[in-house]
C-alpha cells in the first residue's frame, strides 16, 4: 500500500543519498572556479591597496559596502571549511529538503498522470522540477562566480530571479494540469507536445519580457565563468537526478512487494497519509 508517508520517507532518504553525492560533484567539479574566482578578488583587491590613497579609500569604502573578502583573514568561517564541511553541510541539507518536496509531490501524482506507473510518475515530477525550478530561471539568469556583480543591484536581481522561478514553476504546473485534459481528447501524446509547447512559449515570452543582467565585468575571464556556470548546473542537476532515481527506484520497489502480497499496487495520497 502507498501512502503519502511512503513517499515522505523515502524521499527523505533518497535526497540525503542524494546530497552525500552531490557534495562529491560539488567538491570536485564546483570547488576550482569557486577557488580561482576568489583567487581574481583578491588580487583585485591586492592591487586597489596598492594604488594611491584616494583610489584606495574608494576601494575601501566599496570593500566596506559588499562585505568582507573571500579570503579576508577575520572571517568567521574559514574557507578550507566553507569547501568541506559547510559544502557538504549545505548539500545534504538541501537534498533531504528537497527529497521530501519531491516525496510529497509525487505521492499527489501518482495515479493522476495517465497511465504512468507509480515509478514513472516519480521520476517524471523530479525531471519536472529540475526543469521548472532550477534549469529555465538557470537559462535567464545564470549564477556568477565571486567578485563578480554589483552589490548595489542585488536586492533587483534576487527579485527578478524569483519572479522568473515564480512563473516557471507556476506555468508547469498549468501545463500539467492541461495535458490530463486534453488527453482525454487529443490522446497522451498529442497532448503531452501542446503542453511543453505551450510552457516553453509562455516562460520564452516572459523570459523575454524580464530585463537583462549582466554585471559580468569585460576583462572578467570568459572560461572561467563558463566553467563556474557548468559547475553550478552540474551541480543541481546531480542532486534532481540522483535523488528522483533513488526515489523512483523505493517506490517501485514498494509497488513490487505490495502487487506480489496484495496482488494490487493500492494507492492513497494526499489526505489518506
Amino acid at each position: 500500500m502507498l501512502t503519502a508517508r511512503t513517499f515522505l520517507v523515502r524521499g527523505l532518504l533518497a535526497g540525503l543519498i542524494a546530497g552525500v553525492v552531490t557534495f562529491g560533484v560539488a567538491y570536485v567539479v564546483g570547488e576550482p572556479p569557486v577557488a580561482s574566482a576568489i583567487a581574481l578578488e583578491e588580487l583585485a583587491a591586492e592591487e586597489s591597496a596598492e594604488a594611491p590613497a584616494s583610489v584606495a579609500d574608494h576601494a575601501h569604502n566599496e570593500a566596506a559596502t559588499e562585505g568582507h573578502s573571500h579570503g579576508d583573514d577575520e572571517a568567521v568561517v574559514s574557507r578550507a571549511t566553507q569547501s568541506t564541511w559547510g559544502l557538504a553541510t549545505a548539500t545534504v541539507v538541501f537534498g533531504i529538503a528537497l527529497g521530501g518536496i519531491l516525496g510529497l509531490l509525487s505521492a499527489f501524482a501518482v495515479g493522476r498522470l495517465g497511465r504512468l506507473s507509480a515509478r514513472a510518475s516519480t521520476a517524471l515530477i523530479a525531471g519536472i522540477g529540475f526543469v521548472a525550478v532550477y534549469l529555465v530561471p538557470f537559462l535567464k539568469y545564470p549564477p556568477n562566480p565571486p567578485a563578480v556583480g554589483d552589490p548595489n543591484t542585488i536586492g533587483d536581481r534576487t527579485a527578478l530571479y524569483f519572479t522568473m522561478l515564480a512563473v516557471s514553476v507556476v506555468v508547469a504546473i498549468a501545463a500539467v494540469l492541461l495535458a490530463r485534459r486534453l488527453t482525454m481528447t487529443l490522446g497522451a501524446w498529442n497532448a503531452v507536445l501542446i503542453s511543453i509547447a505551450g510552457y516553453a512559449v509562455v516562460v520564452g515570452l516572459v523570459g523575454w519580457l524580464l530585463p537583462v543582467i549582466d554585471e559580468v565585468p569585460a576583462d572578467f575571464s570568459a572560461d572561467l565563468l563558463w566553467q563556474f556556470r557548468l559547475a553550478s548546473l552540474a551541480v543541481q542537476a546531480t542532486l534532481y537526478l540522483v535523488t528522483g532515481l533513488v526515489l523512483a527506484t523505493m517506490i517501485g520497489s514498494v509497488v513490487k512487494k505490495a502487487t506480489a502480497a496484495n496482488g494490487t499496487g493500492q494507492v492513497l495520497t494526499g489526505s489518506s497519509a
